[in-house]
């Protein structure tokens, strides 16, 4: 993802002022932040919705973070995922890292140091499994930013490819405006829903009518 776009991320922490005060740290620095107090919002969250970047205390009510990773995991979710712990025992990282994490914090922590790590993942090339999404006779070729329909490549604005990348990128899902806008648009753009709209009929005009749906009154889907 471009550093122009706003990175999204997932704080699971019981510590309702930790949480809180992260969220709040992180909008300064232009991410956009959900949060989950226990253990089962969270899972919930992380596994419906798209994110950069997880950080996931361990030490949760209703479903313990070591658990809400092996789940993510297990159900092909690798969206990166730092840890956070008050424990600093070398078997408990062990544990983490073989559960899937990324990286690993032991509180106390300076915010600097979380912010200095999370942008470090995120700026990590995530596996790419298929560079091409294809949906009908539609290709997106993310190498190559090419978009060709029955093998003829069609001509899209910067926007108009960004959006359609994180449509095809989420083939089959509900794709809500709010969340168009917060990963397609710089976190500090006036965007209005209605901009939304627009860029959708300029896709569809370019594309087909067929290709992008509009679901009333949650969004959009393609595929």
């Amino acid at each position: 993802m471009s550093n122009k776009l706003a990175m999204k991320l997932l704080i699971v922490e019981d510590e309702h002022k930790i949480a809180n005060s992260l969220k709040k740290g992180f909008e300064q620095e232009s991410f956009v932040c959900d949060t989950a107090y226990d253990g089962e919002s969270g899972y919930d969250l992380a596994s419906s919705e798209e994110y950069d970047l997880i950080i996931l205390d361990i030490m949760l009510p209703k479903k313990n973070g070591i658990s809400i990773l092996r789940d993510l995991r297990r159900n092909n979710v690798h969206t990166p995922t730092l840890m956070l712990t008050a424990k600093g025992e070398i078997n408990d990282k062990l544990e983490g890292f073989n559960s899937g994490a990324d990286d690993y914090l032991v509180k106390p922590f300076s915010f600097e140091e979380l912010v200095a790590r999370v942008k470090a993942l995120v700026r990590r090339p995530t596996e790419i499994i298929n560079e091409t999404f294809r949906i009908k006779d539609l290709e997106l070729d993310t190498k190559n930013q090419e978009v060709k329909r029955l093998g003829k490549i069609i001509q899209l604005s910067k926007k108009e490819y960004q959006l359609l990348e994180y449509m095809m990128k989420n083939k089959g899902k509900i794709v809500s405006k709010d969340n168009i806008i917060s990963h397609v648009w710089d976190y500090e753009a006036e965007i209005l829903p209605n901009t939304v709209e627009v860029f959708v009929k300029y896709l569809r005009n370019k594309l087909g009518k067929d290709i992008i749906k509009t679901i009333r009154g949650f969004g959009y889907k393609i595929g």
